[in-house]
């Protein structure tokens, strides 16, 4: 086994991680705590799911079956939407805690029919090497994905390229103009 983490066991981790930060905004009453805890969450759902899109997706469709990946990008976008609706709303309202009561019902099941379905793909069709190259790709796309959600702009990995990198920069002069009206 390599020093580093492969794609499928980093996007394992981050998806425990989200799992805690989901624990973190429901167990936070502090409203301005809970307010970032959950920009936390947002950003780590935001970067996590656009590089799955660019890099993990494609590659499962690659290696293995299209309508797993279908049937996950379907998923994603459906939170995608939901995530969307809850960005901005107030975290103590009861619209709020029913929202992210079903935002993270609907991330936790994603999370683990990738982790069922596609992610057994990829361990079984792509190489070691591969595995390491995704996982190195994963950590540069995050780097510079769009830290909200942007539905309207679909899970194509091509679109998501593309649009990416503008969006990303939209959304940090956007997350530091919140954190200075704090």
């Amino acid at each position: 086994m390599t020093a580093t983490k492969n794609v499928v066991e980093l996007l394992t981790d981050q998806h425990r991680h989200i799992e805690k930060l989901f624990e973190e905004v429901q167990s936070t009453t502090d409203a301005e705590a809970r307010s970032r805890a959950f920009d936390e969450l947002r950003r780590m759902l935001s970067v996590h799911e656009a590089a799955e899109e660019i890099v993990t997706h494609p590659n499962a469709i690659r290696h293995g079956d299209g309508d797993v990946v279908e049937a996950r990008q379907k998923e994603e976008h459906d939170a995608k939407r939901l995530l969307a609706s809850l960005d901005g709303m107030d975290t103590s309202s009861a619209e709020f805690e029913a929202g992210l009561e079903e935002l993270r019902t609907m991330v936790l099941e994603h999370a683990r029919n990738e982790e069922e379905l596609e992610f057994p793909i990829l361990l079984a069709e792509a190489s070691p090497g591969e595995l390491d190259k995704m996982a190195s790709a994963v950590k540069a796309v995050e780097r510079i994905a769009p830290t909200h959600p942007h539905p309207a702009a679909g899970e194509s990995a091509t679109v998501n390229a593309a649009v990416g990198p503008l969006a990303a920069l939209v959304d940090k002069v956007r997350d530091a103009a919140r954190a200075a009206l704090r």
